[in-house]
């Protein structure tokens, strides 16, 4: 079984110190297989699985449906952590 591809980003800036934790996680495929008839058909694949081992280029192919992981809903989530330990 592969495991889903998760990327963390810290982003801040220097003058605060928050920092921005994104979590970005691809979900079902979008690809629409019967666009050169004139069509509209999805292949099920509910969930990105990488093909490979991270930072391959077949990490960025999916293993379930062998679409490009840009094919698939992109899903981030940002969480704001604050690294102020203030005493109260």
């Amino acid at each position: 079984m592969k495991k889903r591809q998760v990327v963390i980003r810290k982003e801040g800036s220097r003058s605060s110190s928050n920092q921005i934790i994104r979590t970005v996680r691809y979900a079902e495929c979008q690809k629409n297989h019967a666009a050169n008839i004139g069509g509209y058909a999805v292949d099920g694949c509910r969930e990105f699985m990488a093909g490979g081992a991270e930072g391959t280029a077949a990490a960025l192919s999916c293993a379930a449906c062998g679409c490009h992981r840009n094919f698939h809903r992109r899903e981030v989530e940002s969480e704001v952590v604050s690294d102020n330990s203030s005493p109260s």
